[in-house]
């Protein structure tokens, strides 16, 4: 009796799992297919059980002030727990107390190679099942990685158990259909014939292979890693890569969870854990750079700054390099027929999270003129101190603002909120308050400043054409709907924007910012209201980022992004002449 190889055998249980979650990828290609709503992650914490959000506060306690045990090679140090070792501390003001394995590249980086090409066995679909169950279990595991994303990126609850959970996972589902679509559009085996001079039939048969390109490296940043960094992450491993991730210093805990459990998924399934690795950085060691240059990687997913995205993209030559960096979105205010709920939109938008998400607006485009509503002609002051209302009415108490808020993820931001609240660089409309936090005194949450400019000002225009990270906002007076949508463009082009909107009732202003938003390559938003905001993305169906502005060349998610992640290599065997 033969023994089948353990590649073969791990291929028979990938194809187990794939019984189990055939129907749900059949789901996820064709929602990319059709653009409709569809998930196979609830967003409603009530859907998981009453007890599954005490159960995962628990296990995230669990975690803290002890080391994050790893089983994978090359481990030469620690990192933490303690901020000044490379430990997390929470925007909410605690340290997590959490010490994690610091590895050697040269150790770490062939034992991940090495375990490519029994992974590469798998084929297309049984790796899309492996990773369908990695995201089930991070699933059901929800409420833990919402907590902590609330203590490494300083979200509140809700914004951690969407963004740093289940739309995470969707963000990761959707890259596991895009791969599958991308390797299975060219069949694996195909008959070539044809017909000679002389009547005969001339035959090959061809098999066409998938293979990955190798290593890829996922950076991550501290605001969103597992939204940013599940889209790379899942991309690059179903289709046929290992994936090493090194977190950002401040939050490493969501994704060394993600690891962990993918390691278990792959292990349990037969495969190699060291498919994927987590690689913590001591303080000051710049291990990204290190890891981005080293000819084992082949792949670069990173989000964050401008500054060092595009470091990447000019030096990691042998790599493919995809990249999420730094935006200024604008909103144009020329008309709207609903005066107070165009204002309550903004306003949340502005306030959710303080400002730190990639989609947050900062610049608002007001004529100088005022604006057209239901209720009559409204001036550009009075639309200014109509959205600080708002502002004041929504973030009242601190209850309210709680629930909205985010505490500011570095000390860097709370100096900007601070230099922009200080009046040197424009006047004043609504000054930000701290907020206190009844669980976590130590935490810093901040609401919203709202500046004046006027676009007239060089110093102005300088001002507002780049990105102010976290709850900073512009009221730019602007000559007309024209003028902003010229400066718009110029915005976009230089700083780079993820999302732009409009209220208007005029079609003509309305085709004019959707021209300006096509030549710029930045999605548009017309008129949002009532529960749905300019920072919204819809996955399966809305594409985050274009890559075609400044604001970084990575889509979430199309062909494009996870096609680059692998080739075809095409065998030719001749079958004979007839």
């Amino acid at each position: 009796m033969t023994t089948a190889s353990p590649a073969r055998a791990a291929a028979e249980r990938a194809q187990s799992l794939l019984e189990r979650h055939r129907a749900t990828l059949d789901d996820a290609v064709t929602a990319i297919r059709t653009r409709e709503y569809w998930s196979p992650y609830p967003d409603e914490a009530d859907s998981y059980g009453e007890a599954a959000r005490a159960a995962g506060q628990e296990a995230f306690r669990a975690l803290l002030d002890r080391e994050f045990a790893s089983d994978q090679p090359g481990r030469d140090g620690s990192v933490g727990p303690a901020p000044a070792d490379g430990g997390e501390r929470s925007p909410y003001g605690i340290e997590l107390g959490v010490t994690y394995p610091h590895a050697d590249p040269d150790v770490l980086l062939p034992a991940m190679e090495a375990a490519m090409p029994e992974w590469r066995e798998a084929g297309p679909w049984g790796r899309a099942a492996v990773c369908a169950e990695i995201l089930d279990r991070i699933n059901a595991r929800s409420f833990e990685l919402a907590h902590a994303a609330v203590h490494t990126s300083g979200h509140n609850f809700l914004m951690a158990f969407h963004a740093g959970a289940v739309h995470a996972q969707d963000r990761g589902m959707e890259a596991v259909a895009y791969a599958l679509f991308e390797q299975t559009r060219m069949p694996a085996e195909a008959k070539w014939s044809r017909p000679m001079p002389d009547g005969r039939l001339f035959s090959l048969a061809k098999t066409f292979t998938v293979l990955p390109r190798g290593v890829s490296l996922l950076i991550a940043n501290r605001v969103f890693p597992a939204w940013n960094g599940y889209p790379g992450f899942f991309a690059s491993l179903a289709t046929g890569n290992a994936v090493l991730v090194k977190p950002h210093p401040g939050a490493v805990l969501p994704l060394a969870l993600t690891v962990r459990i993918a390691r278990e998924v792959l292990s349990e399934s037969g495969f190699d854990p060291n498919l994927v690795a987590l690689a913590p950085e001591y303080p000051g060691e710049q291990l990204a750079a290190t890891l981005a240059l080293r000819p084992e990687v082949r792949i670069v997913d990173y989000a964050g700054t401008s500054a060092f995205g595009d470091w990447l993209e000019a030096n990691a030559h042998q790599a493919r390099v995809f990249t999420a960096k730094s935006a200024a979105n604008s909103i144009l205010v020329e008309s709207t027929a609903d005066y107070r709920g165009m204002l309550h939109n903004i306003a949340f938008s502005l306030a959710l999270y303080s400002g730190q998400l990639c989609t947050s607006p900062q610049n608002l485009l007001i004529p100088r003129d005022g604006i057209a509503t239901e209720d009559g002609h409204r001036g550009y002051a009075e639309v200014v101190r109509d959205l600080a209302d708002t502002l004041t009415g929504l973030l009242a108490d601190d209850a309210s603002a709680i629930a909205v808020l985010g505490a500011l993820v570095g000390s860097d931001v709370l100096e900007s909120v601070e230099h922009a609240a200080s009046g040197r660089i424009g006047p004043v409309a609504l000054a930000p308050r701290a907020v206190e936090h009844p669980d976590f005194p130590a935490a810093t949450l901040r609401t919203p400043v709202l500046v004046t400019l006027d676009a007239s000002r060089d110093e102005d225009r300088e001002t507002f054409g780049r990105e102010w990270f976290g709850p900073i906002a512009f009221a730019v007076a602007v000559d007309s709907a024209a003028h902003g949508a010229e400066l718009m463009l110029g915005v976009t082009r230089r700083a780079g924007a993820l999302s732009v909107g409009v209220h208007t009732t005029s079609p003509d202003v309305e085709a004019l910012v959707a021209d300006v938003c096509e030549r710029a390559g930045v999605m548009l938003s017309v008129n949002l209201m009532g529960d749905w905001y300019i920072t919204q993305s819809a996955v399966y169906s809305d594409l985050h980022s274009t890559g075609l502005n400044p604001s970084g060349n990575a889509v979430y998610c199309d062909g494009a992004y996870v096609a680059e992640r692998f080739r075809t290599v095409g065998v030719r065997r001749y079958d004979g002449s007839r």
